[in-house]
């Protein structure tokens, strides 16, 4: 994937910007001379930006490599920014109809750090068994949001990291078997949504479905939790329709900016 600075626009910042984003658009670690030679920049120029974006932790090298990938810094922003996008009163607005419309709790979730990291949240008015509340964070193997995210991955990468992570063991159903956890996210991949069935806390339920950008890159993930009482793991299906038009809504305003003093 390349990306040319247009000269108009060749500033520092504004090749720092192009930087980062190329470094974010890759699916591997790139070195230096690949950064320069696919932004048209001086291999100097680019040792030096990407020295300075390193020290702020905005990209930073591969383990054990020279090579570089996005930084622990942007990463922890990516997901304030993309938080703090979803609380807006158009956004929050689409949160509350499909709350009501389904009648259970929805929460958009975003992946950070390796954990799922939830950013808003709406309550129905019957008490949830589970709630899952903005600055909460829960574990990718057994959530449905952190089960969209890895099925996203490329394959060799979905496999590096479902080795990587720690399979706690919450309940008796949590997926803590690596075979077991790659199957299940093959199934998320071509199905397009997640379920769980009681593997974060015994006696509840959950699903989520993606929100796409209009590239069709991974957002964030509209989910629900229910107690098993009220909604079986079967009956979730149910819940999968409204959940992915209120996603494809939330897609299409994503990028469009909110009037003035607008509040959630």
């Amino acid at each position: 994937m390349e990306a040319k600075i247009a000269s108009r626009n060749d500033g520092p910042l504004d090749r720092a910007f192009a930087i980062v984003g190329y470094v974010a658009a890759q699916t591997k670690a790139v070195s230096v001379a690949e950064i320069a030679s696919a932004l048209t920049l001086p291999l100097p120029t680019a040792h030096r930006l990407v020295g300075n974006l390193e020290e702020r932790g905005l990209v930073q090298k591969a383990l054990g490599t020279k090579r570089y990938v996005v930084g622990n810094q942007l990463v922890t922003l990516s997901a304030k920014v993309i938080g703090a996008a979803f609380r807006t009163a158009r956004r929050h607005a689409v949160l509350r109809a499909v709350a009501a419309e389904i009648g259970e709790q929805c929460e958009i979730g975003v992946v950070r750090d390796n954990t799922v990291a939830y950013v808003d949240s709406v309550r129905a008015s019957q008490q949830q068994g589970l709630q899952f509340n903005p600055g909460e964070a829960a574990p990718l193997h057994c959530t449905s949001t952190g089960k969209i995210y890895m099925s996203r991955l490329p394959e060799r990468a979905r496999e590096k990291l479902c080795r990587a992570l720690a399979l706690t063991r919450y309940t008796e159903t949590t997926i803590v078997d690596v075979e077991s956890l790659l199957r299940v996210l093959d199934e998320t991949r071509k199905r397009g949504w997640a379920k769980t069935n009681e593997e974060y806390v015994r006696g509840v339920v959950g699903c989520a479905v993606p929100i796409l950008s209009p590239d069709r890159e991974l957002i964030a993930c509209l989910g629900v939790s229910v107690p098993v009482a009220r909604v079986s793991f079967a009956e979730l299906d149910g819940f999968i329709g409204p959940l992915q038009k209120a996603a494809a809504l939330l897609s299409e305003t994503i990028l469009q900016a909110d009037d003035e003093g607008d509040e959630p």
